[in-house]
């Protein structure tokens, strides 16, 4: 089964805002974005089933690629931020020192309040995982950075180790098998 996924486009929130589960909206250049990101979709169409997370930055893409009702997935989110939701990341670092230790070891410690990159990685797992038990061939997820990241350790395009090096851009598309 071919798998394609789709990264939001850029948000509108300040620079250096965490915002993981928050629904933010999407910045003022999305029709911009949103029709690079189509153009290029015309060329692994077409899909049998689509996928979205549920917030509205991945589910503003996937109406704009022509995909008004995509099936919904919780577990496509992105990471969950918890207590940094919202936030500027330097003062959270100034109210936070658990930050420093997260910086340090992202890949495996948790937000405070929130998920880390296990936890992440284990319900995008499990969402593949049931997904390779359907019959479709080809399949499109409107998703974000975290799921993407996931999903190509997943699909064996990438080692966890050098993971965060292949963060696909916003708007951008990454293909796995499964």
């Amino acid at each position: 089964m071919k798998v394609t996924l789709i990264r939001h486009t850029k948000v509108g929130v300040p620079k250096g805002t965490c915002y993981g589960w928050s629904d933010i909206p999407v910045a003022e250049t999305f029709m911009e974005e949103a029709a690079i990101t189509k153009e290029k979709l015309e060329y692994l169409k077409p899909f049998d089933i689509v996928y979205s997370s549920p917030l509205t930055r991945a589910r503003k893409l996937a109406a704009a690629c022509g995909y008004s009702n995509p099936i919904l997935e919780n577990r496509l989110k992105e990471m969950n931020m918890g207590d940094w939701e919202m936030r500027l990341y330097d003062d959270i670092a100034n109210e936070d020192p658990h930050i420093l230790d997260w910086y340090n070891d992202y890949m495996h410690l948790e937000a405070t309040g929130g998920e880390s990159f296990p936890i992440l990685y284990q319900r995008v797992a499990d969402f593949l995982d049931e997904l390779k038990d359907k019959s479709y061939k080809n399949v499109a997820i409107f998703a974000h950075g975290g799921v993407l990241i996931c999903a190509g350790i997943y699909g064996k395009l990438f080692k966890k180790e050098n993971a965060f090096e292949n963060l696909i851009d916003y708007g951008g598309i990454e293909t796995i098998e499964i």
